[in-house]
């Protein structure tokens, strides 16, 4: 089925169907909500406004630490271009087999598409980030200039690293030469031409998302910290997607 993208604005592949299935219910953060991030913020900004003005731009890899915004990164730049004809479409990771179809689909259409794969990351077994390989750097056909790949994961280099794989690397005439396998795990992730880290935030940043999310909160500031910070401890973990779930949880008891 052939989507108008005078209408649809975002679509998520469905591989046993093979097709695009167009999203009516966005997910609608927007981009004032995310907090303690505001590099991040700035930088995929001026990318994605470079790509809409059809300026150089570059395929984004942002990596680092679980629940620290970067999906919620993506889907909000998407929220606050789309009005400027911006285009998304989720790949999920298994179904990268089917990317330089679905590129081909859209490379001759006048909006702009950022190619979505959420939490991007690869066993040595897998070989479909070869298919990303392509699109992204390969193939003899140049990419396509109206679709740019912003990828997330927990990993920089998206393979796996072993301490083995350094093994077999060598200095040679002073210049690091390194092994094979390493050299597989750098060049997909050298394909992307920016890179976003994001590292965990500290308990002061995690009550700030808390205070955003519960702006209109009548009850006393210092009692709805304390059971932030105790669910935040239940969790191990107090990253803004645990202040989400937090202010999903929260029960008022006055």
């Amino acid at each position: 089925m052939q989507l108008d993208w005078n209408t649809t604005t975002a679509a998520i592949w469905r591989q046993r169907k093979e097709y695009l299935r167009p999203v009516r219910n966005v997910d609608q953060i927007g981009l004032a909500e995310l907090l303690g991030i505001d590099r991040q913020k700035q930088q995929l900004v001026t990318n994605t406004e470079r790509f809409l003005a059809c300026k150089p731009a570059n395929n984004v890899l942002l990596w680092g630490a679980r629940g620290t915004g970067k999906s919620s990164l993506v889907k909000a730049i998407f929220n606050a271009y789309v009005v400027q004809g911006l285009r998304l479409i989720e790949v999920d990771k298994d179904d990268l087999i089917y990317l330089p179809e679905i590129v081909d689909e859209i490379r001759d259409l006048p909006q702009r598409f950022i190619v979505f794969c959420d939490d991007l990351s690869f066993s040595d077994e897998e070989k479909n980030y070869k298919h990303l390989k392509s699109v992204l750097e390969g193939s003899i056909e140049m990419a396509p200039d109206n679709v740019l790949i912003y990828a997330t994961s927990n990993r920089r280099h998206l393979l796996p690293e072993k301490m083995r794989d350094n093994l077999d690397s060598q200095v040679v005439d002073g210049e690091l030469h390194y092994a094979d396998a390493v050299e597989e795990q750098i060049s997909l992730s050298d394909r992307f031409g920016l890179w976003l880290a994001f590292y965990p935030g500290n308990m002061d940043q995690y009550l700030r998302i808390v205070d955003s999310l519960f702006a209109d909160y009548q009850g006393e500031r210092d009692e709805l910290h304390e059971a932030a910070r105790l669910f935040a401890l239940s969790r191990a973990t107090h990253s803004g997607r645990t202040a989400r779930q937090f202010y999903k949880a929260f029960v008022e008891t006055k």
